[in-house]
Order: structure tokens, then C-alpha cells, then sequence
């Protein structure tokens, strides 16, 4: 099939199909039936995992056939955010490290949408800094592990099935040796999840606790006390992920973004005109940049810390069309209306330079790892783990 073809009927597909689409962020059963029903049918359509390996259930297709579809996507609303840290995150991590026990169990169901996945790496004392997390997973009798913790900030864990879980598995070597990355059933005994609400009122973020958690063997990702490099894999696609959000096709979504600008402002006037020019300038450049980094790391070539950058550029992006939203559109930018609203877009953008790390931590891996600037003085590099001074162990 050519290209035009291709993307013809991922276009008839979706004026069939994303009409009946529940709104992003289900957070109701009915609601999650809904979505998982959605990515199903995307899924049996050929749309899920376009680019994955079809051994594992991708679509095994090229980049090409990805932006057809991305290009198409983008004019409407799907109902894919819950699954967004599977697919952009824990599953292409499974793909890259995952065994082919673990690639068999799971892939597949994270692309018809049957398993919800999160990101367990953040705790109240290890945030930019995750290598000085402190949840603690220590060897079972059955060859498993039993993990005690807590970890914060972490999407969709109310609704998610798995997890990957970043633990402490060594405190006699240093603190980014002794790390091992696990999959967690969420649903078992010992995990608490409690939903955290911001300003707006809606829970984005979690925090969870692990109580003698049971982990069964066969739940490692890599290797025992190699978790970092597991955790480097995943930070990479998390920065690709946030970032790519912007899409080839604009933010057509998003209230502040420069499709929904215009509509709402005087674009007759020359100097509105200007700062949406500027606008749509910056989101067509990172979405072309997104799209190379993807299309190289499709080939096997690692985008490294230019991953930190598109992330960078992102967070930039969204606090820009932010404040310009508030200078353009008077009135209707505080006039909180819903989370979907241009207020609750405005209210939301500082967000983006914590969340996936903050922009001065993505500014740091540039400069060391792409300008090769001299990095900042680190203390405790070589400082065993147990006797630094960190959390509650000061």
C-alpha cells in the first residue's frame, strides 16, 4: 500500500471511529471501558504500535506510515492519554530491555490497550536527583523480591495495571550503582495508591506506598544493580514522549496553542499577527526536530542527550504560548471554564518545566553532555550509597 493510500483510510478510519471517543483522561469505569475499547479497535485497525515490532504485536510499518497517521490524529481528540505512559514510556523501554517472556506478557496488551502502565521512578526526597531514591527491594525466599517505599508524582496510577519500578537493591556501592528496575503488578497486596489534586481540582499526579510488596522472579528488567542504565532508557523515551506532544500537526487540542489562538483573537492586527507567527514558528520547528530524533532512534541511533533538549524546547514552548495566551485573550484567559478550557491550559504550563525534569536539569545534560561544558562538582559520585546523607538517613 503507498502512502496516500495508507493515510486515506487512516482518515476514513477515524471519521468512523474517533467521534465516539471518550474525552482524554477518563477517570470513571465507564470511562476507562470506553478507552480500552478504543485502543482495541485502533490496534485490530493497524494503528496501535505502527512502528513496534510485529513480533511482539506492532504493526512492524516505518516512520513514514507513523507521521501519515500522527497527521491525521491530530485534528481530533482520541482518547489515549491513560495509556500514554505505556505506550510512550514503560512499553518501548520492554522493547529496548524487556526479556521475551516479558516482551510476550505484556507488549502486545499494552498496544490493544489491555494493560494501563506508570512510571514509578520519583520519591518526596529524589526528584530531578532519582538516583537518590531510597525504596528498598530485597531478595525473596522464592528467587522474587519484597519492595518497601514510597514514590510521588507519578501519572495514571490510579487506573494503571503494572509499573516500572525503580528500587534500591545495593546501599554499599554508589547511589547510581545500586539500582534495579522491576515490573510491579499495582494491584498487588501492599501497593496504596493516593490521588493528588492540584489548584484545578483534578488529580494528575499519585503518590503510592509499597508494604512488603511481593515481586515474583522473571520481573527484572536488564540486570540486578543495573537499574540506572534501565532508568536512562526510559528517562530517554519519557523526553521524546512529552516532547513529541506537540505533533507534526500543531496542538490542535491544546486551548492555548496557536490553531485555537487564532480563532479567538484579532489575527487582523499586524502585531497579533506577529506573536502568532512566532508561535507557530517554534512548534513547526520542535515538531520537525521531534521527528528527526524519532526517525533516528527507529534506525538505532540513540538521540542521547539531544532527547533533554526536545523536552527543553517543550517546556519553553508551552510557557511561551502560555503567556502570550493571557496578553492576546483578555478575559477568557482567567476565566476558568474545566480542565479543557484556555485557563486551565494557562494554569497548567509551568508544569512542563518540572515534570520528565526540570528545565535547569535539562539544561545541565546539554551543556555536559552535548556542548561538553564541564560538569557541576559532584560530592558523592563515588560515596557509597549508605553513607551519604540523604532523606532520612541525615
Amino acid at each position: 500500500m503507498d502512502l496516500e493510500e495508507y493515510q486515506r483510510r487512516a482518515r476514513s478510519w477515524l471519521a468512523a471511529n474517533a467521534p465516539g471517543a471518550r474525552a482524554e483522561g477518563a477517570s470513571d469505569e465507564d470511562g476507562l471501558a470506553s478507552a480500552r475499547d478504543f485502543m482495541a479497535r485502533l490496534h485490530d485497525a493497524g494503528y496501535s504500535g505502527i512502528t513496534w515490532p510485529a513480533e511482539w504485536g506492532g504493526q512492524g510499518l516505518t516512520q513514514a506510515e507513523e507521521r501519515a497517521f500522527a497527521t491525521e490524529a491530530g485534528g481530533v481528540t482520541l482518547p489515549t492519554y491513560v495509556f500514554s505512559i505505556g505506550l510512550g514510556m514503560c512499553g518501548p523501554t520492554l522493547v529496548d530491555l524487556g526479556t521475551p517472556e516479558q516482551k510476550a506478557r505484556h507488549i502486545r496488551r499494552i498496544l490493544r490497550g489491555e494493560e494501563i502502565w506508570c512510571q514509578l521512578f520519583s520519591e518526596p526526597g529524589a526528584g530531578s536527583d532519582v538516583a537518590s531514591l531510597q525504596t528498598r527491594a530485597a531478595p525473596a525466599d522464592d528467587g522474587g523480591w519484597i519492595v518497601n517505599g514510597q514514590k510521588v508524582w507519578t501519572s495514571v496510577a490510579q487506573h494503571a495495571d503494572f509499573g516500572l519500578l525503580l528500587t534500591r537493591t545495593d546501599v554499599d556501592v554508589p547511589k547510581h550503582k545500586g539500582l534495579t528496575m522491576l515490573i510491579v503488578d499495582m494491584r498487588a497486596p501492599g501497593v496504596t495508591v493516593r490521588p493528588l489534586k492540584d489548584m484545578t481540582g483534578h488529580a494528575h499526579f499519585n503518590e503510592i506506598f509499597f508494604d512488603d510488596v511481593h515481586i515474583a522472579p522473571g520481573n527484572v528488567i536488564g540486570e540486578v544493580n543495573d537499574g540506572w542504565s534501565c532508568a536512562v532508557t526510559t528517562l530517554l523515551h519519557e523526553r521524546l514522549s512529552i516532547s513529541s506532544g506537540v505533533g507534526m500537526s500543531g496542538q490542535r487540542d491544546n486551548p492555548a496553542s496557536f490553531e485555537s489562538l487564532r480563532k479567538i483573537v484579532d489575527a487582523a492586527d499586524p502585531l497579533v499577527r506577529d506573536r502568532l507567527v512566532e508561535l507557530h514558528i517554534r512548534s513547526r520547528a520542535l515538531a520537525l526536530f521531534n521527528a528527526k530524533l524519532s526517525q533516528e532512534t527507529k534506525a538505532g541511533v540513540f538521540p542521547g542527550a539531544r532527547g533533554s533538549a526536545a523536552k527543553l524546547l517543550l517546556a519553553e514552548l508551552v510557557n511561551f504560548q502560555a503567556d502570550l495566551a493571557v496578553s492576546l485573550a483578555g478575559p477568557e484567559a482567567v476565566a476558568y471554564e474545566g480542565e479543557g478550557g484556555l485557563a486551565g491550559a494557562i494554569a497548567l504550563a509551568p508544569a512542563m518545566s518540572l515534570g520528565g525534569g526540570t528545565n535547569e536539569i535539562m539544561r545541565n545534560i546539554i551543556g555536559d553532555r552535548v556542548l561538553d561544558l564541564p560538569p557541576e562538582p559532584r560530592v558523592d559520585k563515588k560515596v557509597p550509597f549508605k553513607d551519604l546523607k540523604v532523606g532520612t538517613q541525615a
